[in-house]
């Protein structure tokens, strides 16, 4: 498992496209909107996309400022020891 949280600035006058981009990158959603241009993520891997990949589609959308990436999680499962 990966997840990411990332804070999109949009140029207020494109943020509607913004959103709307948003929604279609796989991995991907919104939980905070400002309504200014300030909008938070999460982005997942899943089985054809991976986080790296979702982030670049951010960048990409039209009117985006900035995609800057506060918080990454990683964890393959976690190793037990056994219990003796």
């Amino acid at each position: 498992m990966n997840i990411s949280s990332v804070i999109v600035r949009a140029r207020p006058d494109k943020l509607a496209g913004v959103r709307h981009g948003i929604t279609t990158i796989p991995g991907v959603e919104i939980h905070a909107d400002s309504g200014d241009g300030r909008i938070v993520v999460t982005v997942e891997d899943g089985d054809n996309h991976s986080v790296p990949e979702s982030i670049v589609k951010l960048h990409n959308l039209d009117g985006v400022i900035a995609a800057s990436l506060v918080y990454q999680y990683s964890d393959d499962g976690l190793l037990q020891e056994p219990n003796p």
